[in-house]
């Protein structure tokens, strides 16, 4: 997947314990429709910003500064009646220990979007059924998602209350008409994403994310980061019993497309102490093709 470009700049004040609800913007593109009713847009994007925002999604209030900074970026591109079509891209960030930089932990583009809107109507989530509209079902399932994500960076296995509801609400949308949903013919689909991170199969790349996380970036600004990258590389390395695996797993390709920046320059500052820097170069090479030359090759092994 290509990089996608960030929707908005970063700003954060660390709170140890994570957090649980959101501070999302929102846009709605609607360029694609040409004269198309701009107002309808504007309506919709207003919408689902305070859907987003003030819903309470784990029954706990926060202050702004403790959520959890995301966007979702709405392309519509066809438009027939009530009836719209086109792509969603999904961010979040995660703040790092005694620092003012974010990590990427969610970055999807997700090209099979479809709902129903009426202009102003109000937005509802029931996470028992499917909406008959797709619309809150595609956000909050994505919003479950972000929460999983985040709460997994700061606890081992500490999302798998709201990827279990992310689950639900994939299985709630089954055989309704809209795609994304399906898990045949739909390679990169929401319920084969949400299914492999449920999967046991996948808890050790779980693991992996927690540990990269919590002991590997939280204390990566020290000032002796030996520690800390000793434990990134481990970690990573762990990732090497899916070298047969990865090619057609949408859940690790989106950790490997997410985090291969950062990888590469935690690495690439050449204070990397005892660490063999070769045998990592090798696994990426192997796990991420795709930054062969643009990344791997050009670490100083």
């Amino acid at each position: 997947m290509k990089k996608i470009i960030s929707l908005f700049f970063l700003f954060f004040i660390y709170n140890l314990s994570f957090s649980q609800e959101l501070l999302a913007t929102v846009q709605v593109n609607s360029q694609q429709l040409g004269g198309s009713n701009q107002q309808a847009f504007k309506a919709l994007e207003k919408s689902l910003k305070d859907f987003i925002n003030n819903t309470s999604w784990t029954g706990k209030k926060l202050q702004n500064f403790e959520k959890i900074k995301c966007g979702f970026a709405l392309v519509i591109s066809e438009r027939d009646g009530n009836r719209f079509k086109g792509s969603i891209v999904v961010q979040a960030v995660r703040p790092v220990y005694n620092t003012t930089y974010e990590s990427p932990l969610v970055n999807l583009q997700d090209q099979r979007l479809s709902f129903e809107y009426v202009e102003n109507e109000n937005l509802i989530f029931n996470e028992r059924q499917f909406s008959g509209k797709n619309l809150t079902d595609v956000i909050s399932f994505y919003i479950y998602l972000i929460l999983g994500y985040d709460a997994d960076s700061f606890q081992a296995m500490g999302g798998s209350q709201w990827f279990a509801k992310a689950q639900q609400i994939a299985q709630n949308s089954q055989n309704r008409n809209y795609e994304g949903w399906n898990t045949i013919n739909e390679p990169r689909s929401r319920t084969i994403l949400i299914n492999e991170i449920i999967n046991p199969n996948w808890n050790q790349l779980r693991s992996t994310i927690y540990t990269y996380h919590r002991a590997g970036l939280d204390n990566l600004f020290n000032q002796d980061q030996t520690s800390a990258k000793k434990v990134i590389f481990d970690a990573l390395m762990q990732l090497k019993m899916y070298e047969n695996s990865f090619q057609q797993s949408y859940f690790f390709n989106l950790f490997m497309d997410n985090k291969s920046d950062e990888i590469f320059n935690i690495f690439n500052s050449g204070n990397n102490g005892g660490i063999i820097l070769n045998d990592l170069k090798q696994q990426m090479i192997i796990l991420s093709p795709k930054n062969i030359d643009n990344k791997w090759n050009k670490w100083k092994t």
